[in-house]
Order: structure tokens, then sequence, then C-alpha cells
């Protein structure tokens, strides 16, 4: 069956309409090549799928790398979706609703534990909050929507981190090793530390590694089977959160609301 390939389609739409932009259309198109299940593909591959001459793919994957929507794999010498990406797509499913769902449990639970509750995503290599929730009680800091948080130090960003498949974290845990350089050993440790807290515990602990003052329990949000993971977190003074506290206390609560979330997500389709 002989099908019209997309260049084609972008250079005729681009004849008839001087505002058409070949090259974004071009990239996007590129970015849908990655189908389910299919991780890596290589310049080759994107050029048959899409049409696109393959010198362009090079200079379209060189560049989708560079902003973030791409990945690079140096020994296959192929790509995957990058973390914009998922970010892109985590605003569209903050803009379907995912906020509005989730708030009020966030702030059931920030009533309950006068906590900082908050939803994030990754976006590179920090955590940025969709929602953030204040109980009324005193709290070291109040973080707002779009705060950043990075990814290697905090609780949210080490749940998110255990609730990705193993191949993707090695990549990400890479790009920190790249980042945090000289203070690696350390961080390394914590991150290690988050992944078996999480398997003992099904979520992770944060004892002033972000902040000395603050203390957490964070775990992941994994929705649709795996295809999107965000994290949750439960946070506030350190003076007041002791451990016995986050393991016995905030983390249950914090699972219990985890449940309300999906159970009300899963149904709906965000695609």
């Amino acid at each position: 069956m002989t099908q019209t390939s997309p260049h084609e389609d972008d250079q005729e739409q681009a004849s008839k309409d001087r505002n058409f932009v070949t090259a974004l259309a071009r990239g996007l198109e590129l970015l849908r090549a990655f189908g389910a299940g299919e991780e890596y593909l290589g310049n080759a591959d994107l050029s048959s799928r899409t049409g696109i001459p393959r010198p362009t793919v090079s200079r379209l994957t060189y560049t989708l790398t560079l902003l973030g929507y791409l990945q690079r794999n140096p020994d296959i010498e192929k790509y995957r979706l990058g973390a914009g990406v998922l970010a892109l797509g985590y605003r569209y499913l903050a803009n379907m609703g995912i906020r509005d769902l989730a708030r009020p449990h966030l702030q059931r639970l920030a009533d309950a534990t006068d906590c900082n509750v908050s939803l994030g995503t990754a976006d590179r290599t920090s955590m940025m909050y969709l929602e953030t929730c204040h109980g009324s009680g005193p709290l070291i800091m109040r973080l707002e929507v779009g705060s950043r948080l990075p990814i290697a130090t905090s609780a949210i960003g080490r749940a998110w981190l255990c609730g990705i498949p193993e191949k993707r974290r090695k990549q990400v845990m890479l790009e920190l090793k790249e980042i945090h350089k000289g203070d690696w050993a350390r961080i390394e440790a914590g991150i290690e530390k988050s992944l078996a807290e999480f398997r003992e515990y099904g979520f992770c602990l944060s004892e002033g590694d972000w902040q000395p003052e603050v203390s957490a329990v964070a775990l992941p949000l994994v929705l649709e089977g795996g295809a999107e993971v965000m994290a949750l977190n439960c946070g506030g003074s350190s003076l007041r959160l002791t451990r016995d506290k986050l393991i016995e206390s905030l983390g249950p609560k914090l699972k219990g609301i985890a449940m309300d979330i999906v159970g009300i997500l899963e149904p709906r389709s965000f695609r």
C-alpha cells in the first residue's frame, strides 16, 4: 500500500500556507514516530518512518536532543523520547483536570497533618509541582505550583526515580552524575537508600536531605501501567516530623491518598 510521506504532506501544506513552519512540523513528526513499546530509534529508522531525508533527520535529532526532547544513547547511536516530551504530556494532563481531581485528596492530607502535600512531575533534572496544598499549621516553606525541586536530593524526586523502569533510571542516574560530579558519591548513596526504603515501606524518606530543616515522605504515582509516572510528597518541619512519625503515620497516609487518586484517574483516558 502506497502512502504519502509526512514530509511530502508538509511541503504541500507549506506551499499553500506561508505561515506553516515545515521545520517545526518535521521535528514533531519525529517525536510521533516513537510507537508504544519501542524505546530506541536511530536516524535511519526515523527517516524511514517519516519520509524525511536522513541528513535533515540528523539535524533535527541533534536539536531535539539539545532541547531535552530526545535522549541519545551513544553506545547504540539511537534515540529515545526525553523528559521534555514527558513534561509537555504532564502539562497536558494537568490541563485535562488531574490537578482538580487530585486537589481535594491532597488538601485532606494537608489538613490532617499540617504539612505541605504536593503532586509533581519530572522535567529534565528537576521535579515540578503541578499541585500543592498546605495545612493550617506552621511550615518551614510554602512552595507553590510551578516550584522546582532537584530530583537527586528531594524526596519527591527520589520517589519518581523509584517509580520509573530500571533501564530509564540508570540513564537518569548517569545524567545526574554528570551534573553533581564531586558530590555524586554522597548523592548516589542517598538515592540507593531511598530505593531500599521504597522496597521496604512503599515510600521513601527525606530527613534533611534537601533542606536541613525539612523532612518528608514521598512515593511514585504510577498511571496507565507505568506509561505515566508522577510523584506525591508530604513534608514539613523536621523538628516535629520524627523518623517514627514519617514511617508510622505520614507514609501510610500518603499511600492511602495515592490509592484514592489512582482509583479515580485510571478509568479515565488522558491520551
